[in-house]
Formats: C-alpha cells, structure tokens, sequence
C-alpha cells in the first residue's frame, strides 16, 4: 500500500506491525501526519495501515523490511527519496530481546538484537538527520527503556543496546542544540505488547508484579514528552524513580533486585 502525503508533514515509524509503533502510528495520524510504517511483518504492517486510514483522512506508506539486515536502512532511505518523501519525524521503536542468559541464548540472537536496537537505530538516525537539520525542524525520538540505566543479569544484552540509546541520543541532543531539530529518548518501563512474549518474560515478576501500561498510554506520553523537546522522558513517575534508584544503589543491591524480577513467579 502506498499514498502521496502531499504538503502534511510525514513521520517514519519502525517497528509499526504492532505494539507501541502501531499505538504511535494512530497518535500521529490524529495529529494529521503522514505515515511511512515500516517492520518484518507485511500483513500486519497493512493491517495498521487499514486501522489507521479508517479512522483518520492520512496517507499511508507501508514498508516490509527486516531492519537488523545490513543495507536495509540504507534501502530504507532510497526507496523514500526516490517518492521524494522526507520525514519529518522519525520514530525509531523497532527493538528486541531476550530474557535469558547470556550463555543460554544463541550467538546469533544476540547479535541479532545488537543489530536491530543499536545498529538499525543508528544508521536510520544518521541517515535521515541532515535533511532535518537542514530545513531546521523535525527531530528523531529514540525508544529506550528503563533497562537503560542499570545491567540486567538475564537480559544483559537487551539493557546494554538501551544503554547506548541513551548515551547516543544525549550526545546527539547537545550536538544538535539550536539547530530546531529535536532529538528524545523515550524511556518506558513494561508495557502491554507482545514485546514480553517474544522476550520469554511473561510470568516474569517484572510484568506479573509491576502492572503494565497500554501501549496507547506509552506512546500519547512519549509524543508528548517529544513535543516539549524532553531528551530524556518516561511515560509514568515509577518509571523516572526506578531509573533514579538504579543510579544510585549499590551495585549489589541492582542486580539482587533485577534477578528477582526476572525470573518467573512461582505457581
């Protein structure tokens, strides 16, 4: 499926199949943007983009494309500049995990989400920025975690690849200052997706004690938070304080409490 986005201004999402960039998609359109969606999952994609063209008068582009492969994003960028389609907005949200050890999962689904949550992030970030700084407005929204701000025993990767989404999109942010391009990192904790499902942690105590919220809820506060030029946001107070505490604890005392979160509750 693709459409035209005329004169409106035109947000990318990754990751847009389900989840948190479906809810995104549906935030932006009521916004009145034009959409490009973009995850692995073409019937899903076209799925969204059927929801969303019901609801609201947008255009929408769908692209099917496994992001953690190395020319996609460079693809990506020359299939939208030969529709001379340039974002606005990029919402890079496609990411991963696993909650196992890291000498329980495979090398190759290691490497994998390194791939898609820092490799991916960074090359679309990189890729679609000039032209932003260029016009002077625009910006990139980076979807972090809480798990950015503490290692994760069991996920270790996966709070890793936050980590550095973090840390590259606040050096990123101050590069950029004054030039009307905003750059955030959106910082949730568990949220109601098949993220978890995926990630081997829905009996985790994490998400069977910690309620998540709904994946509409986690992206109306990230786009929020973006719109305010927020670097650093998250969708709820719980979320900032677990963050804060995580910095400032004893090690030892983190990774007690991560380990006890990650493992399954017993029935």
């Amino acid at each position: 499926m693709a459409a035209e986005t005329g004169d409106r201004p035109l947000a990318l999402i990754t990751g847009a199949s389900g989840g948190i960039g479906e809810a995104f998609a549906h935030v932006l359109a009521a916004e009145g943007y034009g959409l490009v969606l973009v995850a692995r999952r073409y019937g899903e994609l076209n799925r969204v983009a059927g929801v969303v063209t019901s609801r609201y008068d947008v255009p929408v582009t769908v692209v099917d494309a496994d992001l953690s492969t190395p020319d996609a994003a460079a693809k990506l960028k020359e299939t939208l500049d030969s529709r001379s389609a340039a974002p606005d907005v990029l919402i890079n949200n496609a990411g991963w995990g696993l909650n196992l050890g890291v000498l329980e999962a495979t090398i190759a689904d290691q490497l994998n989400i390194i791939d898609l949550n820092v490799r991916a992030l960074t090359e679309l970030t990189l890729r679609f920025l000039p032209p932003m700084k260029e016009r002077g407005r625009g910006g990139v929204l980076n979807l972090g975690s809480m798990a950015a701000f503490m290692p994760g025993p069991h996920m270790a990767v996966y709070h890793a690849t936050k980590a550095y989404v973090v840390s590259f999109t606040e050096a990123v942010a101050r590069e950029l200052k004054g030039t009307g391009v905003t750059i955030s990192t959106y910082c949730p904790g568990p949220v109601a997706t098949g993220f978890q499902r995926r990630a081997g942690m829905t009996e985790s105590r994490l998400v069977q004690m910690m309620k998540p919220i709904s994946a509409e809820q986690c992206a109306r506060a990230g786009w929020e938070a973006f719109k305010k030029g927020e670097v650093i946001a998250f969708p709820r107070g719980v979320d900032a304080v677990g963050a804060f505490f995580s910095r400032v604890l004893p090690r030892s005392m983190t990774f007690a409490g991560l380990e006890f979160f990650h493992k399954p509750v017993r029935r």
